[in-house]
C-alpha cells in the first residue's frame, strides 16, 4: 500500500507542502490572517468587488424579495435548475463578446475541463501552450483527441507542429491563455489567429485573468484588440474580477449545443445558485460603469507598477521569481511579517526551479503601498545574499 506520510514528507522537503490558511476575515483590500491584518496581495479579486460592502447591501435590498434570491438551485441545470435569470445572463454575454451562444459552467476548472475533454474525438487534435492552466492540462488528459503542448509562447515551435502534425488529423484546435495566471505575460493573440486561418484550425482563448481586466467593454484581450469575431471560443471565470461565481464559455450556436449535450462537468452538476446569478446580472447591468472605473484604476496602478519593477508580465499579475522553493518560502514569511499578505508558489504549480512570489494587483491597492513592498522585498533579498 502507498505510504501517504512519505509522500507528505516528501512534499514538506521539497517546501511543496499546502495547508488552508486561518482566514479570518477578508475587509477592503486587507486579509486578517491568524490574529495579523495584511494588505492583501494574493487574491484574485482584481476589481476589489468582493469585500465591497456598500455594493452587498445594495444589491440585497434590491434583490431580497426577488422569486430568484435563492442560494441552492437544488438540481442540475438540464433538469430543474433552470431559470429566465440564467437564459438572460448567457444573452448578457453574449452581447458583451460578440457572440452567438453562451454556456454557464460551475467554475472555471470545470468550464475548460468540460469543453476541452468533449469537444474532440480520437480523430482530432489540440495544440495547446505548455504553460496553460491546470484545467486545459485535465481537459487534454481526459480528451480522445491527440494533443500537442508547444513551448510557452512560442509561436516558431507551435508553427512546427502544425506544419508536421496538423494534416493527420479531421479537427484540430489551438488553445491558449490571453493572460498567463502565474507570469502575467499575454499571448500574442494575432499572432494566434493568423496561425489558425493558415492551418484550418480553431482558436479557444482562456480570459480567465483577463475579463473585467482588460477591453474597452470589460470583455478580455481579445475585445482589447478587436479580435472577438476571429476566436471560435472563449472561456471566462466569473469568480475573480466580477466576484461571483460560475464560468461562461462563449462560442457559436453549433458549439454551445454540443456541450450543453456532451459536456460531462455541465451535465452532471447542481447549477451554481441563483443568487449568484442575480449578483452577476446586478453589476454587469447596473453597476457596469463602476466596474470600468475599478478597471482604469487597476490598469493605471499595474502600468506604474511595471516601470518601477519591469519582468515578463504586462498585466496585474507581477511575478518574483526567487527560483529556490525553501528561499521563496522564507521570503513570502517575512514579507507577511511586515504585512504584506504575499504567498510563495513552488512546484509542482510552477516548473522546478522557478519557485516565485505571485503579486496579485487590486484596483483600490495605491502604488505607494506597492512601492514600499518592493523596497521591502529588495532589502530582504539583498540581506540574503
Amino acid at each position: 500500500m502507498r505510504n501517504y506520510t512519505d509522500k507528505l514528507n516528501e512534499l514538506k522537503e521539497k517546501s511543496s507542502y499546502r495547508t488552508i490558511k486561518n482566514i479570518e476575515k477578508r475587509i477592503s483590500k486587507y486579509i486578517i490572517v491568524g490574529d495579523k491584518k495584511m494588505l492583501n496581495l494574493s487574491s484574485n479579486d482584481y476589481l476589489n468587488i468582493s469585500t465591497n460592502k456598500d455594493l452587498v447591501l445594495e444589491f440585497v435590498d434590491k434583490y431580497k424579495n426577488n422569486d430568484e434570491f435563492l442560494f441552492s438551485s437544488a438540481s442540475a441545470r438540464l433538469l430543474t435548475g433552470n431559470s429566465k435569470s440564467y437564459n438572460i445572463l448567457e444573452n448578457d454575454f453574449c452581447k458583451l463578446f460578440s457572440k452567438e451562444a453562451s454556456l454557464l459552467f460551475n467554475t472555471g476548472y470545470q468550464c475548460n475541463q468540460g469543453v476541452v475533454s468533449s469537444l474532440f474525438s480520437k480523430d482530432d487534435c489540440i495544440f495547446s501552450d505548455k504553460l496553460n492552466h491546470a484545467s486545459i492540462v485535465s481537459g487534454l488528459k481526459l480528451s480522445q483527441a491527440e494533443h500537442y503542448r508547444y513551448k510557452h509562447n512560442d509561436y516558431d515551435n507551435l508553427e512546427k507542429l502544425l506544419k508536421e502534425k496538423r494534416n493527420q488529423f479531421n479537427n484540430a484546435i489551438i488553445i491558449s491563455e490571453s493572460v498567463f495566471s502565474m507570469d502575467g505575460d499575454i499571448s500574442d493573440i494575432k499572432k494566434l489567429v493568423e496561425l489558425k486561418k493558415k492551418y484550418n484550425c480553431l482558436l479557444m482563448i482562456d480570459e480567465a485573468h483577463a475579463f473585467g481586466v482588460f477591453g474597452d467593454n470589460l470583455a478580455g484581450v481579445c475585445d482589447e484588440l478587436n479580435l472577438l469575431n476571429e476566436i471560435d471560443i472563449i472561456t471566462i471565470t466569473l469568480g475573480k474580477s466580477l466576484a461571483s461565481m460560475g464560468a461562461v464559455c462563449l462560442s457559436n450556436k453549433t458549439i454551445i449545443d454540443f456541450l450543453t449535450n456532451k459536456a460531462s462537468s455541465f451535465i452532471f452538476s447542481t447549477v451554481i445558485p441563483p443568487v449568484n446569478i442575480l449578483w452577476t446580472r446586478f453589476l454587469l447591468e447596473e453597476k457596469f460603469d463602476y466596474l470600468k472605473n475599478q478597471k482604469e484604476k487597476l490598469n493605471s496602478l499595474f502600468n506604474k507598477v511595471h516601470k518601477l519593477y519591469p519582468s515578463i508580465s504586462s498585466s496585474q499579475i507581477i511575478p518574483v521569481i526567487i527560483k529556490d522553493a525553501l528561499k521563496t518560502k522564507n521570503l513570502a514569511q517575512h514579507l507577511q511579517n511586515k504585512g504584506y499578505f504575499v504567498l510563495p508558489i513552488n512546484p509542482p504549480t510552477v516548473p522546478v526551479g522557478t519557485s516565485r512570489l505571485r503579486i496579485s494587483l487590486g484596483a483600490d491597492i495605491s502604488y505607494n503601498e506597492i512601492e514600499n513592498l518592493f523596497t521591502e522585498i529588495k532589502n530582504a533579498t539583498s540581506m540574503a545574499e
